[in-house]
């Protein structure tokens, strides 16, 4: 990965961040963290 990737998904990633947060009040991004949560303990299980 090139630092003008890295850069740009950087970005991408603290736009999405920011708009979550003064347009949906972080609802998007609290949904994904409880789905990765759910994962991870999925996956424990697994193991």
């Amino acid at each position: 990965m090139t630092n003008q990737i890295a850069i740009a998904i950087g970005l991408a990633v603290a736009l999405f961040l920011g708009a979550d947060a003064l347009l949906f009040d972080w609802s998007n991004t609290l949904f994904l963290a409880r789905k990765f949560a759910d994962m991870i303990e999925w996956m424990a299980f697994w193991r």
